[in-house]
């Protein structure tokens, strides 16, 4: 992951939180249906971040109420997702944040993950190259064998 992807990502996720309502902001909902075409992802993958624990809607009515905090943090999960956070890395970032332990403590936390997918995305870099070093080589050697037989 290159710094500028970081950076985005750290700015996009301060801007989500700093988004999300405080005290007495007036309430907001969404449905399933608006929050799934608004993301462009189906109702069944909103209720599996809902039973995972990452999301919580309002059940107090037939249907399910998301908030605008729900709303954030679905936007937060997809944005993860793309840049390889799993969902319990997602999970762990949401309950730093909701225990108020303080910004410092996020960032060291927030930092940490960063450096473990670091890690992990050069292990997968190094294991790619090694499988395109292994398939051009047979490749090679394919080209080879067909050039000796052909008559």
């Amino acid at each position: 992951m290159d710094q500028s992807t970081v950076t985005e990502t750290q700015q996009h996720a301060a801007t989500a939180i700093d988004a999300l309502p405080q005290g007495g902001a007036s309430p907001v909902s969404y449905s399933i249906t608006q929050l799934s075409q608004e993301f462009d992802i189906s109702p069944r993958t909103i209720r599996f971040y809902e039973d995972k624990g990452l999301l919580n809607p309002d059940r107090s009515k037939y249907r399910r109420a998301y908030s605008k905090r729900d709303r954030v943090r679905l936007m937060l999960i997809l944005r993860g997702k793309r840049v390889g956070f799993s969902l319990d890395e997602s999970l762990e970032l949401f309950d730093i944040y909701d225990s108020g332990t303080g910004e410092e403590t996020q960032l060291k936390h927030w930092f940490k993950l960063l450096q473990e997918h670091e890690t992990r995305l050069e292990q997968n870099k190094q294991d790619i190259e090694e499988l395109l070093a292994e398939v051009k080589s047979a490749k090679s050697h394919c080209q080879q064998l067909m050039a000796n037989k052909t008559p």
